[in-house]
């Protein structure tokens, strides 16, 4: 790798770990190509990116990031899987991690928040935005659809007996 080639990828990563909200790295000695593939797959799936960097160039794209507390994290051979959606990379690391257990999560950051394996796993167990979003609107929706339901009872219970008497007069 030359020099301008080393400045795009630090240039790259240092854009990521800026704009992303939440970072996952995990160690991933012993995967075999197609279950890399897989986890790629999966992550893209979810709105998420996995990235295998040099050490070396990720740590120098850490500078002056809110997610430089992952640095420590950076030791042999690590991932980094990224996503804009707080739990889209925790959520889908984590699932793969229990599949396949050459995929040790070390840690990861959430803004200037470090989390250890542990965050990390509590952090996949929480609803997506898209989930929130949807519990959200049927909240609001709920008052809305009783009311209308009550507002409606009281006329269907009239013409039902107003249908009863008419049914009992033509008898």
């Amino acid at each position: 790798m030359d020099k301008a080639a080393k400045k795009d990828a630090v240039a790259s990563l240092n854009d990521v770990f800026a704009n992303t909200s939440v970072v996952v790295v995990a160690h991933y000695a012993g995967l075999t190509v197609a279950q890399f593939q897989k986890l790629r797959r999966e992550m893209k799936a979810n709105g998420a990116t996995v990235k295998v960097a040099k050490n070396r160039l990720a740590k120098i794209a850490l500078e002056g990031t809110d997610v430089a507390s992952i640095s420590k994290l950076l030791t042999g051979p690590t991932l980094i899987a990224y996503s804009s959606d707080p739990v889209a990379a925790p959520k889908v690391a984590t699932a793969f991690a229990k599949e396949n257990d050459k995929l040790v999560i070390l840690g990861g950051a959430m803004g200037t928040t470090a989390l250890n394996p542990d965050g990390v796993k509590a952090l996949a167990t929480m609803p997506s935005l898209d989930e929130m979003r949807a519990k959200l609107i049927g909240l609001i929706q709920a008052p809305a659809t009783k009311l209308a339901q009550l507002t409606n009872a009281p006329a269907g219970k009239l013409a039902r007996v107003v249908q009863a008497y008419a049914d009992k007069n033509a008898a």
